[in-house]
């Protein structure tokens, strides 16, 4: 039995059509992801660079947001500069 997944990107294009040309598949996206099917569904996503850099930037952001919110009502130290 077959899982039935949604393709995450609005762009999409075969293996096949990857490996005979991924740069021109890339270009074609314009600067967003591709969603890489095999026999219909998605196999992966091919996203390039800047994307990815800003997946990575977004992702930190959610995580030192999370932090900081664990740390909101933590009780102060002080310290001196000079203890640094």
């Amino acid at each position: 039995m077959t899982t039935i997944r949604p393709i995450l990107a609005d762009n999409s294009t075969s293996i096949s059509e990857l490996k005979k040309n991924p740069m021109a598949v890339i270009e074609q996206a314009d600067g967003f992801p591709v969603a890489v099917l095999n026999r219909n569904q998605p196999a992966f996503y091919c996203v390039p660079a800047d994307a990815y850099e800003m997946l990575m930037d977004k992702l930190e952001d959610i995580e030192l947001a999370q932090i900081i919110k664990e740390r909101e009502h933590s009780e102060e130290i002080e310290i001196s500069i000079d203890d640094l």
